[in-house]
C-alpha cells in the first residue's frame, strides 16, 4: 500500500510547573487492550484485557475451568456455562480445595469458602480470578492473590436492597419483640404484657459505615420518622447530607444512639470495635443491629453489656463462627433475636448476586474490565472511558522504550511526563502509570504480568517510576496532549533515541482515537502504534522511503504507517515505519545495507 506521511507537529513544551516526585508502589489496575483493539478505532474500545488467555492453564482456545466451592443461582451458572468448564464441589475441605485448585483459572465462593495462601500457593499460578458471592471478602487473603497475579472481584450491589431490608425487619422485630412473642404464642403463653415494645419515630439511629448498604438503611430509617446519624471515616458529606443524615465521630454516634445498625466491612481496624470500652459509651437501654459480619463485635462483651443491661436488645444476622454453637450464649439471649445470616437471602438477591458474580468473573477471564476488582483501586467508569486510548498509548510507550535499551544494566529509573491543559487534581493518571509500568516489565521479563500484580513484581524488581506533569495552556477538553516515557542510565540500541539530557526517550499522543508515536529522541515523527515498527536514522536524500517501502513490498510486509522526521533538509533524518507483519531476517538485512542508512531497529507492540 502506499505509505501516508503526515507531518507532525509538537506544542512549545512549556516549563513544569511542579517539579517530579518519587512515588511509592501501589496496587493499579492494570489494563491492556485486547488482541483485536489495534484494528479498531480506540475509541470504540469497550474490552480490556485483563489476562493473557483465556485459561492460563490449557491450550490455545481452551475453556477456562471455574470452580463453583459453594451454591450459586442457577442464572449465574448458565452465565457461566456459555463461557467456561464448571465444576460445582460443594463443601469442599481446605485439603480437597488445594488438590483441585491447580485445575482451575477461576474461583466462586461465597462466605463459608477460606481462600487463604495455601490456595494461591496450590494453584501453582494457573488461577486467575477469585469471585465472591456477595460483598464482605474477608474470607479472601487479598494480599497473597495480588502477590500471585490473580484477581479478586465480588458483587457489592446486587443484594444491597436484599441486606438494608434485613436490616430494617431486624429493627423493627427487636424494637417489638416478634420473635420472642411469636415463639411465646406457639407455646400456648399469652404474655402482652410481657412484650410491650418501643416505638422508632422520633429516636436517633447511628448508621456505622455508611456505603451501600447503610445509605440505603439510612433512607428507610428516615421514613420510618426517625433521626438518623452516621459515622464512617471514608463518607462524603455532601452524599450524607442528600438524605437528611448528619456524619459524626465514632464517640459521638456512640453517646447518641438509641439504636445503631452495623454495615462495616470486618477489617483489623473494625474487629471487635464494638468492646466493653464502646458499650460504656453508650446510653444505657441502647438497642443493637448487626447485618454486616459478626467479627466487628465482641460476643462475649455484647454478653456482659445485655446481662448489665446497658444494651437492652440486639438482633443479629451474622456472627463471629457461622454456624455458632449450639451452646452460644448470644444465640440463647433471651434479648436477642438471631437470623441464620440470612441478609442477602431474597429470591431476587441471590439471582443477582448470582449473574453479577457470574459476569465479573466471565468478563474478566475474557479480558474485559473488571468493575468490582477489590483488589485494586476503583475507576470511575467515565474515568476509564475518556482515558481508554491513552492506557493504550501508554503501555506501548512502555514496550517501545524498553525495547530500545542495550546491555545488561536493566532499567532501574523510568521518568514519565503527562502534559494536559486540565489542573493536576482534574486528571487521575495511575491507570496510566500502571499500563507504562506493565509495557516495561512484560518484554523483558519471563514472569506472566497480569493487571494485579504487575507492580508488585516492579517492585521487586527495583524499578523506581517518577512522574511529572506539564500544565499547558489551552482547552482541558482533551484529557491529556501527550505522554513522554524516559529510561534514564542506560544504553540504547537505537543510538537516535538518546536524548540531549542521556536517556531514551519516546513520546505519544493520541489522534483521533488512535496512538502515535510523535518523537524519539529528538527527532519528531508520525507514525500510528498499531502492528510493529522500524526505526531508521538516516542521511536525508530523496527516494528513501521509496528503497525501504520496496524492499517491504517484496516480502509481503503491509506498510500501514510511514513518517520521516528530521533536524534539516539534507541533513539526518529518521524515518518511522509501521508495519502489519514482523519482516524476517533477511529484510531487515536488505534495509540496514542502504548506504544512506545509519543505524535502524526492529520493535514489536
Amino acid at each position: 500500500m502506499a505509505a501516508s506521511t503526515a507531518p507532525s507537529h509538537l506544542l512549545p513544551r512549556p516549563t513544569p510547573l511542579s517539579s517530579s516526585s518519587s512515588l511509592s508502589p501501589h496496587r493499579f489496575l492494570l489494563l491492556s487492550p485486547s488482541p483485536s483493539s489495534a484494528a479498531a478505532p480506540l475509541r470504540r474500545i469497550s474490552r480490556l484485557r485483563l489476562v493473557a488467555s483465556a485459561a492460563a492453564g490449557g491450550g490455545a482456545g481452551a475453556k477456562p475451568t471455574v470452580l463453583v466451592a459453594e451454591k450459586l443461582g442457577a442464572a449465574g451458572l448458565e452465565l457461566l456455562r456459555e463461557f467456561a468448564n464448571v465444576d460445582c464441589s460443594y463443601n469442599l475441605t481446605q485439603e480437597e480445595l488445594c488438590t483441585k485448585i491447580s485445575l482451575c483459572d477461576a474461583l466462586i465462593v461465597r462466605s463459608g469458602t477460606k481462600v487463604g495462601r495455601e490456595v494461591f500457593e496450590s494453584s501453582k499460578g494457573r488461577l486467575r480470578v477469585v469471585g465472591r458471592a456477595g460483598v464482605g471478602i474477608d474470607n479472601v487473603d487479598l494480599a497473597a492473590a495480588t502477590e500471585h497475579g490473580c484477581l479478586v472481584v465480588n458483587a457489592p450491589t446486587a443484594n444491597t436492597v436484599a441486606a438494608a431490608e434485613h436490616g430494617v425487619a431486624l429493627l423493627a422485630a427487636m424494637a417489638r419483640n416478634v420473635a420472642q412473642a411469636d415463639a411465646a404464642l406457639k407455646a400456648g403463653k399469652w404474655q402482652r404484657n410481657k412484650y410491650v415494645g418501643v416505638s422508632l419515630v422520633g429516636k436517633t439511629l447511628a448508621v456505622l459505615g455508611f456505603g451501600k448498604v447503610g445509605s440505603e438503611v439510612a433512607r428507610r430509617a428516615k421514613g420510618l420518622g426517625m433521626h438518623v446519624i452516621a459515622h464512617d471515616p471514608y463518607a462524603a458529606a455532601d452524599r450524607a447530607r442528600a438524605i437528611g443524615v448528619e456524619l459524626v465521630s465514632f464517640d459521638e454516634a456512640l453517646a447518641a444512639a438509641d439504636f445503631i445498625s452495623l454495615h462495616m466491612p470486618l477489617t483489623p481496624s473494625t474487629s471487635k470495635i464494638l468492646n466493653d470500652e464502646a458499650f460504656a459509651k453508650m446510653k444505657k437501654g441502647v438497642r443493637i443491629v448487626n447485618v454486616a459480619r459478626g467479627g466487628v463485635i465482641d460476643e462475649e462483651a455484647l454478653v456482659r453489656a445485655l446481662d448489665s443491661g446497658n444494651v437492652a436488645q440486639a438482633a443479629l444476622d451474622v456472627f463471629t463462627e457461622e454456624p455458632p454453637a449450639a451452646d452460644n450464649k448470644l444465640v440463647l439471649h433471651e434479648n436477642v433475636t438471631v437470623t441464620p445470616h440470612l441478609g442477602a437471602s431474597t429470591v431476587e438477591a441471590q439471582e443477582g448476586v448470582a449473574i453479577e458474580v457470574a459476569e465479573a468473573v466471565v468478563g474478566a477471564l475474557k479480558g474485559e474490565l473488571a468493575a468490582t476488582a477489590v483488589n485494586a483501586p476503583m475507576v470511575p467508569a467515565e474515568v476509564l472511558s475518556e482515558l481508554a486510548p491513552f492506557v493504550v498509548l501508554a503501555e506501548k510507550l512502555g514496550k517501545l522504550a524498553v525495547q530500545l535499551v542495550s546491555g545488561g544494566s536493566g532499567v532501574k529509573s523510568v521518568k514519565v511526563t503527562y502534559a494536559s491543559a486540565r489542573a493536576p487534581d482534574d486528571l487521575d493518571t495511575r491507570l496510566l502509570r500502571a499500563m507504562i509500568t506493565k509495557g516495561l516489565i512484560e518484554p523483558i521479563s519471563s514472569v506472566f504480568i497480569n493487571l494485579v500484580n504487575a507492580d508488585f513484581t516492579a517492585k521487586q524488581r527495583g524499578i523506581r517510576i517518577i512522574e511529572e506533569r506539564v500544565v499547558l495552556d489551552g482547552s482541558p477538553e482533551n484529557p491529556l496532549e501527550f505522554i513522554q516515557v524516559q529510561i534514564a542510565n542506560v544504553e540504547s540500541k537505537f543510538a537516535s533515541a538518546m536524548s540531549e539530557t542521556g536517556e531514551i526517550s519516546v513520546e505519544g499522543r493520541v489522534k483521533d482515537g488512535i496512538p502515535h508515536l510523535t518523537k524519539v529522541g529528538s527527532f519528531q515523527v508520525d507514525v500510528s502504534l498499531e502492528g510493529s515498527l522500524i526505526l531508521c536514522r538516516q542521511v536525508d536524500q530523496p527516494g528513501m522511503i521509496g528503497t525501504v517501502g520496496s524492499i517491504l513490498g517484496e516480502q509481503n510486509v503491509n506498510v500501514s504507517f510511514m513518517s520521516v522526521g528530521r533536524i534539516a533538509p539534507r541533513k539526518h533524518a529518521v524515518m518511522a515505519i509501521g508495519v502489519d507483519e514482523q519482516p524476517n531476517a533477511e529484510t531487515l538485512k536488505k534495509i540496514g545495507q542502504i548506504p544512506a542508512i545509519e543505524e535502524f531497529v526492529f520493535l514489536k507492540l
